[in-house]
């Protein structure tokens, strides 16, 4: 709040006036980063790639999403803890995040009719796939580079698991 009413150039008490209540500011703090992220994976414009360069491009973006919006692993963060009981309010979330699964599921679609993908392959499980990979780059760093990483190679280490991030969503769906 105090950070919000600063870059405001308000008082706390003036932004809780506006919102009526922290916890709907909350809300639509959450439902404005899942919106970020969605928008984002649409502007990739993955419909015009072939599926296998889809693929990439989708997990390279998210990636790249991720460690540069940490407040987006945050937030996210914070809602499991409240174990989401404020996205399970929000009438809109689970609007802004179907895309999430349609795009995949369109680019899954495309590469099982190519033969390229495994038939079994499903857009939830890839979404999930490639989500567990960007959050644990960035929920993590500090405690995994601690205990196995050279502080020296933070961005060598982090191009090697963007790069491992693909590797591991194309083997999940290549046959």
């Amino acid at each position: 709040m105090e950070n919000i009413a600063s870059n405001a150039s308000t008082t706390k008490r003036m932004v809780v006036y506006h919102y009526k209540t922290k916890e709907a500011l909350y809300m639509l703090v959450l439902e404005h980063v899942y919106r970020g992220i969605r928008q984002h994976e649409l502007e990739l414009d993955l419909s015009s790639l072939p599926p296998a360069e889809a693929i990439v491009k989708l997990v390279e973006a998210s990636f790249d999403f991720h460690v540069s919006h940490p407040e987006f692993i945050r937030i996210v963060s914070t809602e499991n803890m409240l174990r989401g009981r404020f996205i399970r309010q929000s009438t809109s979330i689970r609007e802004i995040n179907k895309t999430a699964l349609t795009l995949l599921e369109d680019i899954l679609e495309r590469g099982k009719q190519s033969h390229l993908f495994k038939e079994d392959a499903q857009a939830r499980d890839v979404h999930r796939l490639i989500s567990s990979l960007c959050v644990h780059q960035v929920a993590n760093q500090y405690t995994f580079g601690a205990l196995f990483e050279n502080p020296d190679e933070v961005d060598l280490q982090t191009a090697h698991y963007r790069q491992l991030a693909v590797q591991v969503a194309l083997r999940y769906v290549m046959k």
